[in-house]
C-alpha cells in the first residue's frame, strides 16, 4: 500500500492505523497502459481499485453504439463498476484507462472479509457508496436542469482539470453535447 492511500483512508476519521493494517498483503499492483481497460462490459467486476496515477473514463455503448461517457476518475480515488461488483451480474459499464495507470485493486473477497473483521470498514464502505449516490444524483440533476452552456461552466470552477487533461471527444460526451457545441461554447466563453 501506497503512503497516499494509507493517507486517503485516515482522512475519513474512520479508520485506523490497525483497520488500515488488515489490508497489508491484500492489495494487488496493476499498470495499465493507455486506453486499457479495468473492466469491460459483459465481465463482472470483482474488486475495486485506488488510482495511484492516471486518468480514466467510464462509458457505456448506446443501442445505436454510440459511447457515451458519464464519470471520470483521477488519482487519489477509488473506482469500480460498482453495479456489478454489488450485484455480481455482467457490467453494462467499461472503465477505460485515458494515460498509463497504476492501481492498488482490492479483491472483492478481501473487501467482504474486512466488512467482517472491522465495523470501521462497514462504515467506511457506507460512506463511500453514499457519496458515490450523492455524486451521481448532482450529475443527473444537472443533465436534466441545466443547459450545456452552464454544464460547461460548472466544470471550469469545480473540476477545472478535466478541461486540461480529457480529451474534447470524451468531454463533449460528458457533457451530454456534440464536439462542434462544445467548440461554439468554449468560444463564447472565452470571449
Amino acid at each position: 500500500m501506497t503512503k497516499v492511500m494509507r493517507e486517503y483512508l485516515l482522512s475519513f476519521d474512520i479508520l485506523t492505523d490497525k483497520d488500515i493494517d488488515l489490508l497489508e498483503g491484500k492489495i494487488q499492483k496493476v499498470e495499465l497502459k493507455k486506453d486499457e481497460y479495468y473492466i469491460k462490459e459483459g465481465s463482472v467486476c470483482k474488486s475495486v481499485a485506488f488510482v495511484v496515477s492516471g486518468i480514466f473514463r467510464s462509458f457505456y455503448a448506446t443501442s445505436n453504439e454510440e459511447e457515451t461517457t458519464y464519470c471520470f476518475r483521477f488519482e487519489n480515488t477509488f473506482l469500480s463498476a460498482y453495479s456489478s461488483f454489488l450485484t455480481q451480474n455482467k457490467s453494462v459499464e467499461n472503465i477505460q484507462a485515458l494515460s498509463d495507470s497504476v492501481l492498488l485493486v482490492i479483491p472483492r473477497a478481501e473487501i467482504l472479509k474486512l466488512e467482517e473483521k472491522s465495523r470501521n470498514w462497514l462504515r467506511f464502505f457506507k460512506i463511500m457508496t453514499e457519496q458515490e449516490y450523492i455524486d451521481m444524483e448532482k450529475r443527473i440533476f444537472l443533465l436534466q436542469k441545466e443547459s450545456a452552456e452552464k454544464r460547461y461552466k460548472d466544470l471550469l470552477q469545480n473540476q477545472p482539470e478535466y478541461l486540461q487533461l480529457i480529451p474534447l471527444n470524451y468531454l463533449a460526451s460528458y457533457l451530454g453535447i456534440t464536439q462542434r457545441h462544445l467548440s461554439r461554447i468554449r468560444k463564447s466563453i472565452s470571449n
